[in-house]
């Protein structure tokens, strides 16, 4: 491992928390404005620290149910999606008055599955969430379950989690939930399971540790938990499994203290993109630079602006991954295109402040990030 659990918890700038149904409802109970103002107060000290924080909650549903009156979580699609707008309405509500109590802004953020399986949406959702970041406002996610049949069918917000530190290139993964970590065996029905303290993400014996759900209110359990973190590790954000209800939880660990499992990820993060990219076999397109912009991106570290592109070539649409070549054709950098070819054409060699004009609105300044770019072999 590269860096220690300790370094790695007390260096990680972005993170995403996650949190369970049974936590934020207090076992079905009704929402938990103690525990939920608690974690608010974590999260904007945090914020107050330079750290970007996101949450994921569950809850809507269970929510949803208890204001329905319902003892029992339904069957039929319907009911879940109706429980899941009811109690949508006061799950936001309670986030948003905790954290403005404590000085900081939220917003919610409603993703599904398939919005993070669409370039478009995928890249649209980013954006929203990086500015919102960018603005020290705390974005509050939850699956858009009262339009959706599949996630509520498979779904759970374990998942979600990862996904959401995929999508945004967190440093690290917070999953909050009813138990204090995974063990390696069911600890309720065999006495000799031993707690795992430290673990590396992935590694398929953990997945043979990892019981079925824990409670009867939400829909996760060890296991989904064990495949998040694999998930995340994917684009290099380490995961921690950790009690809810453990006094300052988030802080204790942004501080480095070993609180509950990790489950360290092997691959840097920013190596982890850029190996993605520079792997990538089949290219839709390129843009060719002028040898200023190519000193810029080699030299310099820059991102790819418009102004330096000459020439366009081949069909691709944002979010895909083109070359950037030299004056001499050679493939210098590829990365992940902010525009579509068509509307690449017609930026090339114009500044920002025509984007506006020409295209019909003004979204990034680059073409390539830098954050999205990597250099390739002279």
């Amino acid at each position: 491992m590269a860096e220690s659990p300790s370094q790695l918890l007390r260096t990680a700038r972005r993170i995403v928390v996650k949190v369970g149904s049974s936590l934020v409802t207090n076992e079905g109970r009704g929402l938990d404005e103690q525990a939920i103002g608690q974690w608010s107060e974590q999260l904007a000290a945090l914020v107050q620290q330079g750290r970007e924080l996101v949450m994921v909650s569950s809850g809507a549903v269970a929510e949803g149910m208890k204001r329905l009156g319902w003892a029992t979580r339904p069957r039929e699609i319907h009911e879940l999606q109706a429980a899941a707008a009811v109690g949508q309405m006061g799950l936001v509500q309670m986030y948003e008055t905790k954290l403005r109590a404590c000085g900081v802004g939220s917003a919610q953020v409603l993703l599904t599955h398939a919005d993070l399986a669409d370039r478009e949406r995928y890249l649209n959702a980013r954006s929203t969430l990086l500015t919102l970041l960018d603005l020290k406002v705390v974005p509050v996610i939850n699956e858009n379950d009262t339009v959706v049949n599949d996630e509520i069918k498979f779904g759970d917000n374990d998942t979600l989690g990862a996904l959401v530190a995929n999508l945004i290139e967190a440093d690290l993964l917070i999953i909050l939930t009813d138990q204090k970590g995974l063990y390696t065996a069911d600890p309720r029905r065999d006495p000799t399971a031993e707690f795992v303290h430290v673990a590396r993400a992935g590694d398929p014996r953990l997945e043979a540790m990892a019981g079925g759900a824990g409670s009867g209110i939400g829909k996760g359990g060890m296991i989904t938990k064990i495949l998040a973190a694999r998930r995340a590790a994917g684009s290099g954000a380490s995961t921690v499994i950790a009690w809810g209800r453990e006094p300052q939880v988030l802080q204790r660990l942004a501080g480095g203290e070993p609180i509950g499992t990790c489950l360290v990820a092997q691959t840097p993060k920013n190596q982890a993109r850029k190996r993605w990219m520079a792997d990538h076999l089949q290219l839709r397109g390129s843009v060719s630079v002028d040898a200023g912009a190519v000193h810029k991106l080699v030299s310099e570290g820059k991102s790819l602006l418009p102004i330096g592109m000459v020439a366009v070539s081949g069909d691709f649409s944002r979010g895909d991954v083109i070359a950037v070549r030299d004056p001499e054709g050679r493939e210098v950098a590829r990365g992940l295109a902010n525009y579509a070819s068509s509307e690449a054409r017609l930026i090339c060699r114009r500044s920002s402040a025509d984007f506006e004009r020409l295209l019909g609105y003004a979204a990034e300044p680059e073409m390539i990030h830098r954050d999205n770019l990597v250099l390739m072999p002279a």
